[in-house]
C-alpha cells in the first residue's frame, strides 16, 4: 500500500522529470534551430523558412518549462550509408599565420574537385569576383589541407546545405590543442552583391563560404577560413556568406547525401549526415 507521503513524493519525482525532459527539449530545439554554417556561427530557422544570422549557439534556458508545446522537430529516418569507406589518411593539421600571396590568374577559370566517398563534385570557382578566396582555395588545396576532411553538417529543414572544410569534423574549426582557428587565417567577404543572391536566395548550386557574421550586433564581418557550404536545393538565407562557385558535376551526389538525412547530436546542436561524407582528396586546376 503506498502511503500518501509517498504517492506525493512520486508526483513530485515525475513533475520534475517532466520538467527536465521539456527544457533537454528545447536546449536541443535551441541548438537545431541555431545549427551554424560555420564554426562559431548560428543561423536561426524562423517561419517559413528564411534564415536570419545570429551569433553562437543558443544559450541554455532554464526558464522554458512551456516547451513542449512547441512543434517538435520531425524525426530524421536513418536511411543506409550511401558511401564508399574512407581512403587511408589523416588531416594534415597545418594552419599558417598569414593569409597566402595572390598567385592565381583573375582572369582565368579554376575549377575545384572534391573526390568524396560519395561521389565527386567539381566546382567552377569565380576567380574574378572572389580572387582571395579562390587564391586561398588553391593554396589551401595544393597543401592537401582538405584531403581526409569529413563533411561535418547536413542541414535539410528550412535551408539545404552540406557544410565542409572543417578538417576537425566538429565545425568549431579549432585545432586540437584548441590554441588556433584553422587554417590559422581569416580571408575577406567577397561579392556579396552579386545578382544572384542579394534577394536572399543563394540558388541550388551555388558554393559559399562560411564565415562568423552575426546580422544582429553586426560583428563578424571578414571571418572566412577554410569552412565553406554547398546549397542542393535553394536556400533562403541573407547574403551574407561569399558565393565563390557553382557546382558543376555531383549535384547527384549531393542529392543522395541529403536522402540518407542527418542526426541531431544533443549536446552541440550540430546536424551530422547520416552517410559517411569525407574528402579524400581535393584539387585545383586552371583551365
Amino acid at each position: 500500500m503506498v502511503s500518501s507521503e509517498q504517492r506525493r513524493k512520486q508526483l513530485a519525482r515525475e513533475k520534475y522529470l517532466r520538467q527536465q525532459q521539456r527544457r533537454a527539449e528545447a536546449r536541443r530545439k535551441g541548438r537545431i534551430r541555431n545549427a551554424s554554417i560555420a564554426g562559431g556561427l548560428a543561423l536561426v530557422l524562423a517561419a517559413g523558412g528564411a534564415y536570419a544570422a545570429a551569433g553562437g549557439l543558443a544559450a541554455d534556458d532554464e526558464k522554458t518549462d512551456n516547451a513542449s508545446a512547441e512543434p517538435s522537430t520531425p524525426p530524421t529516418s536513418k536511411a543506409p550509408d550511401p558511401c564508399e569507406k574512407p581512403a587511408k589518411g589523416e588531416p594534415s593539421g597545418k594552419h599558417w599565420k598569414k593569409e597566402p600571396k595572390m598567385s592565381i590568374d583573375t582572369s582565368a577559370t579554376y575549377t575545384m574537385k572534391l573526390e568524396t566517398t560519395c561521389g565527386d563534385i567539381e566546382i567552377e570557382m569565380d576567380a574574378a569576383k572572389t580572387p582571395r578566396t579562390v587564391n586561398s582555395f588553391e593554396f589551401l588545396a595544393g597543401e592537401g589541407y582538405l584531403d581526409h576532411s569529413p563533411c561535418h553538417r547536413l542541414v535539410n529543414q528550412g535551408i539545404y546545405v552540406l557544410q565542409c572544410g572543417d578538417p576537425t569534423g566538429t565545425g568549431t574549426g579549432m585545432s586540437k590543442d584548441g590554441k588556433v582557428q584553422q587554417p590559422g587565417y581569416s580571408i575577406p567577404d567577397e561579392n556579396l552583391d552579386d545578382p544572384k543572391v542579394e534577394k536572399g536566395t543563394y540558388p541550388a548550386g551555388t558554393v559559399a563560404m562560411a564565415n562568423r557574421y552575426n546580422a544582429q550586433t553586426k560583428e563578424g564581418r571578414d571571418t572566412g577560413g577554410s569552412q565553406f557550404f554547398l546549397v542542393y536545393q535553394d536556400s533562403q538565407l541573407p547574403p551574407d556568406y561569399t558565393p565563390f562557385g557553382t557546382i558543376t558535376e555531383g549535384m547527384d551526389v549531393l542529392k543522395k547525401i541529403a536522402e540518407a538525412g542527418m542526426t541531431p547530436d544533443p549536446q552541440t546542436g550540430n546536424t551530422k549526415p547520416n552517410a559517411t561524407v569525407v574528402i579524400d582528396k581535393a584539387t585545383v586546376r586552371k583551365s
